[in-house]
């Protein structure tokens, strides 16, 4: 009986108790769904990034780093974003055009334009779980303050007024606030644990990007490690530098 004792506060406090209850259980199967999905992509996208950078600089030319498709990698999109933004611009630049916004800004723009876009990504979902962590809290001490209030009408109704009588509605009152937290905690720990792991993520693209940038304008990575330099550097810096030259 004491078991099912807060389930049947839940139900004796009326509508508002139902309700209250009802919100709290939305919240918790919204948070704990975010949870495990944006766990699961936190994983994932960690893992295309850092699996595709390493195979990008294995590669002698950037056609061969562009010819393994991996739409799924972010690392991959911004290559292909710096790639086409390259050709774009000896393509359609006007000799107008090219003195306002100059190759180099083109495609840093565009890099940055397609990092907000992967962040967007990465925060989808977060604004969930940052509202259950601090609604749910007072969600619960509603309910809290709904019950004792209920509780002690209905003791003070009987007109018994012990400890033994107010100490089980108002004990059960409680059950509110804990199940509040109960929701909150989960929603807090997770949104601080992807904040850390998606700045972690974001500074792995940005730095990607700004070597993908140094290697489009000036045709050879900023710091050449032993065995990672493109076997056609000369090459490549010539079409890049040149105008109407293909990447």
């Amino acid at each position: 009986m004491q078991s099912t004792s807060g389930l049947a506060f839940i139900t004796e406090g009326g509508v508002v108790s139902v309700l209250v209850a009802l919100i709290l259980l939305t919240m918790s199967v919204l948070s704990w769904y975010f949870i495990l999905v944006k766990s699961w992509q936190v994983f994932k996208r960690k893992r295309d990034v850092s699996a595709y950078v390493r195979q990008f600089w294995r590669k002698a030319t950037l056609q061969e780093a562009l010819q393994e498709a991996q739409l799924q990698s972010p690392a991959f999109r911004l290559a292909l974003t710096a790639v086409e933004s390259t050709q774009h611009h000896q393509q359609y630049a006007s000799q107008s055009l090219a003195a306002a916004c100059s190759q180099d800004e083109f495609i840093a723009r565009q890099l940055r334009r397609t990092l907000s876009q992967e962040q967007a990504v990465l925060e989808s979902g977060l604004s969930v779980l940052a509202s259950v962590g601090s609604v749910a809290p007072f969600v619960g001490l509603f309910g809290t303050v709904w019950g004792i209030y209920h509780a002690l009408t209905a003791i003070g109704q009987s007109g018994v007024a012990t400890i033994d009588k107010v100490a089980g509605p108002v004990g059960e009152a409680l059950i509110m606030t804990a199940i509040g937290l109960a929701v909150a905690i989960p929603a807090v720990l997770a949104y601080n644990a992807f904040i850390k792991a998606n700045r972690g993520i974001m500074a792995e693209l940005e730095s990607f990007a700004q070597d993908l940038h140094t290697l489009l304008t000036t045709g050879a990575p900023l710091v050449i490690k032993a065995g990672n330099k493109p076997a056609n550097v000369t090459e490549l810096h010539a079409k890049v530098a040149s105008k109407g030259g293909n990447v």
